[in-house]
């Protein structure tokens, strides 16, 4: 089985540029948070959404190139592994007018009990839903 992919483009906003007239950095963080969330609703139900809840352990991330506003970014997430209650997210950002590569990043989940917000095992149903 290979990871499924969730890809798609959008334009930086005005809100997303720092002093130094480039994307900030938290912003790329927060369009992986969105992705990732985007990814976990297109894949899910409301009651797997209800019963359980993910935490972030770790963020990565590697900057490799600048982006600016109006331009058109893709960013692109997949999960690598789902063991135990932990599972890794990967993230790539590049542009669409040149393909550049922008970052790359990495987040370690921990799956949480909806109700007790305490680490549970990741099971069988969830580890599949994001594989082809």
């Amino acid at each position: 089985m290979t990871p499924e992919r969730l890809t798609y483009s959008f334009i930086v906003p005005a809100n997303a540029i720092d002093e130094r007239n480039h994307v900030n950095n938290l912003a790329y963080l927060q369009w992986c948070m969105e992705a990732a969330t985007k990814h976990w609703k297109q894949n899910t139900n409301s009651g797997l959404r209800d019963r359980y809840v993910w935490y972030v352990l770790r963020h990565e991330i590697d900057y490799k190139a600048s982006s600016f506003e109006g331009e058109e970014l893709i960013i692109s997430t997949w999960v690598t592994f789902a063991k135990g209650v932990k599972s890794e997210r990967c993230f790539e950002i590049s542009r669409a007018s040149d393909l550049q590569l922008l970052i790359t990043a990495k987040t370690l989940w921990c799956l949480l009990d909806g109700k007790s917000l305490k680490p549970t095992k990741i099971t069988e149903e969830i580890r599949t839903l994001f594989m082809k």
